[in-house]
């Protein structure tokens, strides 16, 4: 799906042009980009609007099945925010399935952010090193993602394997 995807009208943006969507983004996360003087443009990817931040694809803003409007932090924008919340951490035994694009099943969730409802925008980290993996959208509020043990946790969207993970010029 996103191989077909190409970075079309790339252009640099002025902070107060997007401070409503970063500042969307850090209450959600509960963190703080930093973005002040940083080199700031943005640009489509398929139906999704990339935000980047020095020439590194950092945050994306995309719609849900409803239309209505999130803004997330890629993966490479979790790299350097590993303390933001709407996390979901997995077992070694899923890491495999999800470098291929699999959505996350609730049988290798180990733990998970206690403020993820049905149909959040999160990111997906392993276990032991908290590194992300994938983002997507719950299925399950945190309480059932650890509680269950069959079915589809989290419906992935963007993985590590995916080209927008190498993207950064």
């Amino acid at each position: 799906m996103a191989k077909e995807w190409h970075i079309k009208k790339r252009r640099p943006v002025r902070r107060k042009q997007i401070a409503p969507l970063l500042k969307e983004l850090e209450s959600a996360l509960g963190i703080d980009l930093a973005v002040d003087g940083a080199f700031l443009e943005m640009a489509e990817y398929g139906p999704w609007q990339m935000v980047f931040v020095d020439k590194i694809a950092k945050s994306v803003e995309l719609k849900n099945d409803d239309g209505k409007r999130f803004a997330f932090l890629t993966l490479r924008g979790f790299l350097e925010h590993s303390d933001s919340a709407k996390w979901v951490n997995v077992d070694h035994g899923a890491i495999p399935f999800l470098m291929n694009g699999a959505d996350c099943m609730v049988a290798g969730i180990q733990d998970a952010d206690p403020s993820i409802e049905v149909g959040d925008l999160v990111w997906i980290r392993d276990m032991k090193h908290q590194r992300p993996l994938a983002i997507g959208w719950t299925t399950m509020d945190s309480s059932e993602l650890i509680a269950s043990s069959k079915g589809k946790g989290v419906k992935t969207l963007h993985w590590v394997g995916d080209e927008l993970w190498d993207m950064d010029s």
